[in-house]
């Protein structure tokens, strides 16, 4: 069985090191991003985290994997419901 197999729909785990960098997986999309704050959907909900000279080094959203660093200040996590009604991510806008 390959290793993104195993990943369940519904599995979310963020691994905080240092407050320097964020592991993440059941990322299905990501909605805003910039340098102080960045906006995923998550399977378990939305997940804000806002620092400073925040980047991403990594996203795979066909594993749901995504590595931010930088400083971060904060991590909140609220409903997706708004989200799933008006439709469309960050990336399906810039994509199109």
């Amino acid at each position: 069985m390959a290793m993104e197999e195993k990943i369940q729909m519904g599995s979310h785990k963020l691994t905080l090191q240092n407050r320097g960098s964020v592991m993440l997986t059941g990322v299905k999309d990501v909605v805003a991003f910039d340098e102080n704050q960045v906006v995923l959907d998550t399977e378990l909900g939305l997940l804000t985290i806002k620092g400073k000279n925040l980047h991403m080094n990594r996203l795979t959203l066909e594993k749901g994997e995504a590595d931010l660093e930088g400083q971060i200040d904060s991590l909140a996590y609220s409903s997706n419901e708004s989200l799933h009604k008006s439709g469309e991510s960050l990336f399906n806008r810039l994509f199109r």
